[in-house]
């Protein structure tokens, strides 16, 4: 039998079909609407990401919180069924408070009562400039859309306090940055097979998301490439004065990897303002996480978004870092890396989020076991 009452939602004007909220417009069961943010310091010690999503055709809600620090990721994750009120951003300790959309929220995750050196936080997010739509996304294998997602990205400054490990943080503006995404459409989850589409699996990928705040000006960069190098997604958009100012060309980026890896120590992105005059932006990658450790997204072997779990799940664990070889998996997802960026004599901070798995011919990588030369 199915409860097919209003939810509190449907007492405000905001549909977009003749449905109640409770229910998407499309019935694809890989339906998403979530979010992430990335909070660090610029001293490269610390970096915090947290997230949110809801799942609505699979009636699920799941939330986490990742906080790397030294060789060590500290994670929070929860899980449960997803309820009527839509505006209630809570699974069990983690939650989102929206003070003022679009421009201030609060993250909080509540310490384990039995532990109290366990991962927590309060913590104020504010923009300091407004959210920049991103481009619209779609990628299909063969004839089957694998994802189709709106999003947009925003940047601003933090305050608050984190604990971890027994030792408390203070998050302070000036020392501190905060970017997020926000995004919904379809997005895949596991537990579907692939059909078909598993005939058409990429040889390789290879994508750049780059939010960068400086004081004055927000910049944001966007590449996804196939194995070949064909672009597939671009942005390179300047912010100002509170509105979009300048689009800065076809970016192209230059990267240098550990050797050894595919992990990025260092990059250039040439870029191009409207004038045709030829702009660099330097970045030194400072503290990096991998998104399949901890924060569930794929291929993580333990957890993933979206995945049933039960009602009122969650879990915490401590993630060693220090021998690459106990995480095998973590090299074929996208990790994010606070990094400090340069660009025209100014100096500025945001996220380098990087993933290059397979073949991509422009890197010089010829397959899944290719690294960068020692």
């Amino acid at each position: 039998m199915s409860d097919d009452r209003p939810v509190p939602l449907d007492e405000y004007p905001v549909h977009q079909a003749p449905l109640s909220m409770k229910h998407h417009v499309s019935g694809d069961r890989n339906a998403y609407d979530r979010c992430i943010f990335q909070v660090f310091d610029h001293a490269g010690r610390t970096l915090l990401i947290a997230g949110l999503g809801v799942y609505p055709n699979l009636g699920v809600i799941d939330a986490y919180a990742t906080v790397r620090s030294g060789d060590r990721i500290h994670a929070v994750r929860a899980s449960d069924a997803l309820g009527d009120d839509r505006m209630n951003l809570s699974v069990g300790p983690l939650r989102i408070v929206v003070d003022e959309p679009l421009h201030r929220l609060r993250l909080i995750c509540e310490a384990d009562p039995g532990d109290p050196d366990s991962l927590s936080y309060d913590i104020s997010w504010t923009g300091d400039f407004p959210p920049l739509w991103e481009p619209h996304h779609t990628q299909r294998r063969g004839d089957r859309l694998t994802l189709e997602g709106r999003r947009f990205v925003q940047a601003g400054h933090c305050t608050g306090t984190l604990r971890f490990g027994g030792q408390e943080v203070a998050v302070t503006a000036g020392e501190w940055t905060g970017t997020r995404d926000r995004s919904w459409g379809v997005r895949p989850v596991p537990g579907e097979s692939d059909g078909r589409a598993d005939e058409f699996r990429p040889e390789g990928f290879h994508w750049l998301w780059i939010p960068v705040r400086f004081e004055d000006r927000f910049l944001m960069v966007i590449a996804q490439e196939d194995a070949d190098g064909y672009r597939t997604l671009n942005e390179a958009v300047l912010v100002r004065d509170g509105h979009r100012d300048a689009q800065l060309g076809w970016p192209r980026t230059d990267i240098t990897y550990r050797p050894g890896t595919r992990h990025p120590e260092r990059a250039l992105v040439h870029l191009t303002d409207p004038a045709g005059k030829p702009l660099e932006l330097a970045v030194e990658t400072l503290c990096s996480s991998p998104l399949a450790i901890g924060a569930g997204y794929p291929p993580a072997p333990d957890w993933q978004h979206g995945t049933w779990q039960g009602r009122g799940w969650s879990e915490r664990l401590v993630y060693d870092l220090s021998d690459p070889s106990a995480h095998p998996l973590a090299g074929f997802g996208v990790t994010d890396h606070s990094a400090r960026f340069t660009l025209e004599g100014r100096t500025g901070y945001g996220i380098f989020e990087h993933g290059s798995f397979g073949r991509h011919d422009p890197s010089g990588f010829t397959g899944y076991d290719s690294v960068a030369s020692r």
